[in-house]
């Protein structure tokens, strides 16, 4: 789409703003003080030998409320950098956030800022009443310094100061991380103004003013990993704004504003930026600007451009956001015609900074400018297009990106290596000689994506996502295992269809129903193999690989377990419940027992695999196995009360359990309150699998006697709550682990 549009008029100009001609960068490189927000941005495109880098990073002044006696604005700092390995493709991130951060961030919480999500927002009050953040963000450890007679920044050791010959030094560095950068930038440029003659209208209403240097040299030197690299050469860029909020603000400045940026630094000499701010609410176009540097340091400007994403996007699997990789950018007043592609996917930047993170990272542009060749290093960020702003939307996101994976694995289009994989293994060309690939599909393939495609809740897939991350392993690297619990879970869908007789599965019919038993078996339990596949393509030791098919084997010997004693059921126990005590105390413990086979130790076991993807401990993988156990056995408690839940507030589900005359955990934990008589009168009422509304009212109210459902409900918090506490000290505090916390809260907080 095309940007026409032009910035709003700022509300106001401070006095300490430039005026109109040149820029002092005497002054105003410094530290501004009608400055609520402020920050020193500079990035860097390097050679150091025969490898590849570029580096960010970002100082933050941010006011978040005002000292009642002195009545100035009480700041809080930070520093982002991040190094781009582009030969590796691998982006290392710092985060420093301010020390009084998780003070700040309960205030604003409270307030029913940042975090909308209830299970997101008790998640993120206990994680910071413990006086941490969550990683990969960090508390500073000392008192930032900002000088106000000179630019220098220091941010725990991570400086950027300014030269008495104009030149810039930023120095970065995490010791844990083994990462640091020593860059000097000597300005080849003068400063240019950015958008409307240096004015732009800021995320929040409040207006800015922003100037760039858009080419700097650049010496220095990297570490990475303790690898230590001398710059051969490099090109920089710097950034300032600063600006102030309205005194008062209105409903036209309540805006969810999301922007695109890019800078870029062309073979010709020339350089540019663009930027687009977006209300995401309404999609109204808040200011566009494109800046054009040409060879001797010349500003142009302009509206008339399109800047917009093309091709394939990437999708983070820590907050399942998706980022386009290539972008387009066309400016006719300029004669400019680029495309830009990343240089890797990977350079999400997670952040409590931006909820849940942003994208900056390296690009290459090609195109022409003037009809003539052009080609060059830029920067992209992507900032606030949030695809998941609760745990729902969060698990579509995760359901989606699981679809992608299964589609992978098993596609209804593949070649011949594919098709020797899908039969046996790659290579074992005999085996599909003559084999009918259509039939195959048809026969083979097509009933599993059936089902796969409705798609579904896909918590197994994230719990084994989840499991590699919050152990510190890299599940982006791991992303098509989101495919393994969904096949496996499938699969058992697909079978227990034919053996509970189900119509109907995720909203449509029934694979056996479509395609008939025969078919629906085979396809069901073959679900269960292909899965396999995962772990062939693993990057791993043979050891980890044998250790992950045990484990995957024992959880299908465990579920099938569970389905068989499911399938004969509690009913041979209820002559003896009836009139012994000690038999009916025993009734809850074998349906605990068959939850805990059929539904929860295949989710424990896939808790283990997605650790010890991860590099877990033994002592991580065993709490985290322990902990996705008594979270499966609580969803199913759960999910035994909410049929009967929404049956007693006001009919809203007809008790199909009852009338299934199924023993579930509520009425199996009844038979243990219940004295003799209404004992037999309720299994009367569940054994005649009545659908009488009478009659389902009679055996609620006998399990309200005893407060039954509430116990239930209890029972399974507490049950999680313990594992919980007994996991926590064993992973550390991270934004994964805070989706984990919020996850298991969700689970359980179900409504019918």
């Amino acid at each position: 789409m095309s940007k026409k549009a032009t910035s709003p008029a700022p509300v106001f100009f401070p006095s300490d703003w430039p005026k109109e001609g040149p820029i002092d960068l005497k002054i105003h490189d410094l530290p501004h003080i009608s400055s609520t927000t402020e920050w020193w941005y500079m990035h860097s495109h390097i050679k150091a030998g025969e490898r590849n880098f570029s580096v960010f990073a970002s100082f933050f002044k941010s006011a978040f409320g005002y000292d009642k006696k002195t009545k100035k604005a009480e700041y809080g700092y930070s520093v982002i950098w991040a190094i781009s390995d582009l030969d590796k493709k691998k982006y290392h991130t710092v985060s420093l956030v301010d020390r009084r951060a998780p003070q700040i961030g309960i205030e604003r919480i409270k307030k029913g800022q940042l975090v909308k999500d209830p299970h997101l927002k008790r998640a993120a009050l206990e994680m910071l009443e413990k006086g941490v953040v969550p990683y990969p963000d960090e508390l500073l450890t000392r008192d930032v310094v900002i000088a106000s007679d000179k630019l220098f920044l220091d941010f725990d050791g991570n400086t950027f100061q300014k030269k008495r010959n104009g030149n810039y030094v930023l120095h970065l560095h995490h010791e844990e991380l083994n990462i640091s950068a020593d860059l000097e930038f000597t300005p080849q440029k003068p400063p240019t103004r950015h958008g409307d003659n240096g004015v732009v209208r800021g995320v929040s209403a409040e207006d800015m003013f922003y100037y760039f240097i858009p080419r700097n040299e650049v010496k220095g030197s990297l570490n990475v990993k303790g690898e230590k690299l001398k710059i051969t050469s490099a090109t920089g860029w710097y950034d300032h704004e600063f600006g102030a909020h309205p005194e008062k603000k209105n409903d036209e400045q309540k805006k969810d504003v999301s922007w695109n940026w890019i800078a870029v630094q062309l073979s010709n000499g020339c350089e540019l930026s663009a930027y687009d701010l977006i209300d995401l609410k309404t999609g109204e176009d808040c200011g566009s600007f494109i800046i054009l540097i040409d060879e001797k340091g010349n500003r142009h400007h302009s509206t008339n451009y399109h800047f917009k994403p093309v091709g394939e996007e990437w999708t983070s699997t820590r907050t399942f956001n998706t980022y386009p990789t290539s972008w387009e950018l066309e400016a006719p007043d300029f004669k400019l015609s680029i495309k830009i592609d990343a240089a890797f996917p990977a350079q999400e930047f997670a952040t409590v900074i931006s909820k849940p993170a942003f994208w900056e990272g390296r690009m290459n542009a090609t195109g022409k400018m003037r009809g003539k060749n052009v080609s060059g290093p830029a920067y992209i960020e992507r900032h606030g297009f949030v695809n998941s702003s609760d745990l729902n939307t969060f698990l579509k996101a995760v359901s989606k990106q699981t679809l992608k994976s299964v589609r992978k694995i098993i596609p209804l289009s593949f070649g011949q290596e594919k098709f020797e994989e899908l039969v046996s293994k790659r290579g074992n060309k005999h085996l599909v000689e003559n084999l009918d690939k259509k039939a195959y599909i048809e026969t083979f393939i097509q009933p599993i994506r059936e089902i796969t495609e409705r798609g579904g809740k896909s918590w197994r897939s994230y719990a084994t996502i989840a499991c590699c991350d919050v152990v510190g392993g890299s599940s982006q690297e791991a992303i098509d295992w989101l495919a393994l619990p969904e096949l496996m879970h499938v699969g058992s869908l697909m079978v227990d269809d034919v053996q509970d007789g189900s119509t109907v599965r995720r909203g449509g019919p029934s694979a056996h129903v479509v395609h008939g038993q025969a078919t629906a078996i085979n396809s069901g339990t073959a679900a269960y193999f292909l899965g396999q596949i995962c772990i062939y393509e693993a990057d791993m030791h043979f050891e980890e690989k044998v250790q992950v098919y045990n484990w995957y084997f024992e959880a299908m010997r465990a579920s099938h377990s569970g389905q068989a004693m499911d399938i004969k059921g509690l009913d041979y126990m209820m002559p003896e419940a009836l009139v012994d005590d000690s038999v009916a105390r025993l009734l809850s413990k074998r349906v605990l027992a068959t939850h805990r086979l059929k539904s929860a130790a295949p989710a424990s076991y896939l808790a283990q695999i997605g650790a010890l993807i991860g590099g877990a401990s033994q002592e991580q993988i065993a709490g985290l196995g322990d902990y996705y156990e008594k979270l499966g056995i609580a969803f199913q408690i759960i999910d035994d009360t909410l049929n009967l839940k929404g049956f007693k507030d006001n009919l809203k589900t007809k008790a199909e359990d009852i009338t299934a005359g199924k023993i579930t955990y509520p009425v199996a934990v009844a038979m243990a309150y219940l004295d003799k008589k209404d004992r037999k009168k309720l299994w009367q009422i569940v054994s005649s699998k009545t659908s009488d509304i009478d009659q389902l009212k009679q055996a609620v109210a006998l399990l309200d006697k005893h407060k039954v459902i509430e116990r239930c409900e209890r029972e399974a918090k507490n049950m999680l709550e313990k594992a919980w506490w007994r996991l926590d000290p064993l992973i550390k505090d991270s934004m994964v682990k805070l989706n984990m916390r919020a996850f298991g809260w969700f689970v359980l907080d179900r409504t019918y």
